[in-house]
């Protein structure tokens, strides 16, 4: 058929289509097994907002670590809005405290107390006057006019004393339950504006998720990124796949969790299990087809390498059932 160099010539999605609906002339189609190919799917790393990076510190095909600092993209604005929020913070914090704590210093309360104690002087005074006109008077030794002026010195002292004591007690009180309130809502306010802050500040770093090969490097320092855009790539082990498609006729013979042996050319052969078997075929056939025409439906297939080391993505491949000993 002519069709098959073309398909041949294309993508491996293509190459593998090909050669499962028996199309001759292409290379990756072997007897027995069904054609295929390795897929990786990449894990694009960068900043959530536009920037220059600033800093790269891997190349394409290096081997990162989970965690690892991969770019770092300038931070200047970021670090500056954090000590801002840290101010602010700090600020906030002090007028809780302030709004916490009493009235008057302790100092202003010592003043309070001395006028206190002079207060309880002064009516202790005036009581023992009042009580020896109160003695005199019944026995003509004194007037009543007397006995009238010590009643009101003793009740003016007894009021200068009750007005020292609320002094004092409104000295020791803190702000109003409301004022405190408010004060403890800007602190919350103020905390959370510092983690927010110090959240755009760390994703200025851009780090790697998980571990695998650096495949792909975008952008190099003092190049733009703009928002959204990755700096690089990162292809992770568990992301790696054979995909391999399968003719209908042979569809019940596979099963999820099944293993697999994958082989190719210049490579030693590996093992894989079953990991997705696709509900539709590549094609829609006609409402009403032949038995030919089923023949030429396939399903698109996926396996998990065993060991993924061994799979490079891009690489056709010719996939049997089982698992070769």
């Amino acid at each position: 058929m002519t069709r098959a160099p073309a398909l041949c010539a294309m993508l491996p999605r293509a190459l593998a289509l090909a050669a499962a609906l028996g199309l001759a002339g292409c290379d990756g189609d072997r007897a027995g097994g069904f054609s295929g190919y390795v897929e990786g799917d990449l894990v694009f790393i960068g900043p959530t907002e536009a920037g220059r990076v600033s800093a790269l510190l891997v190349e394409e095909g290096a081997q990162v670590k989970a965690g690892q600092v991969l770019a770092k993209v300038e931070d200047d604005l970021q670090t500056a809005d954090r000590d801002a929020a840290a101010a602010q913070l700090k600020e906030a914090e002090a007028r809780l405290a302030n709004a916490r704590s009493p009235l008057q210093r302790p100092e202003e309360v010592a003043v309070l107390e001395a006028s206190e104690r002079r207060a309880a002087a002064a009516l202790d005074l005036s009581r023992i006057e009042l009580n020896r006109q109160k003695t005199l008077v019944p026995k003509g030794a004194s007037s009543q006019a007397n006995l009238d002026s010590a009643q009101h010195q003793y009740d003016q002292n007894q009021a200068a004393l009750d007005e020292a004591q609320r002094r004092i007690a409104a000295a020791r009180i803190a702000s109003r339950n409301q004022d405190i309130d408010a004060a403890e809502q800007a602190a919350q306010a103020a905390k959370a504006n510092l983690a927010a802050a110090q959240i755009r500040l760390d994703r200025r770093t851009v780090k790697a998720p998980a571990d695998g090969p650096v495949q792909t490097v975008y952008y190099r320092p003092g190049e733009m990124v703009p928002e959204g855009r990755p700096i690089v790539s990162v292809l992770p082990p568990g992301l790696v796949k054979v995909r391999f498609f399968v003719p209908e006729a042979q569809l019940p013979k596979v099963a999820a969790g099944a293993p697999v042996t994958v082989t190719c050319d210049g490579c030693a052969a590996f093992t894989a299990k079953v990991s997705f078997i696709a509900a539709q075929a590549e094609y829609t056939p006609p409402v009403i087809y032949s038995r030919e025409e089923r023949s030429k439906l396939v399903y698109m297939v996926e396996a998990r390498p065993d060991d993924p080391a061994k799979a490079k993505p891009g690489q056709p491949v010719n996939v049997s059932l089982g698992a070769t000993p």
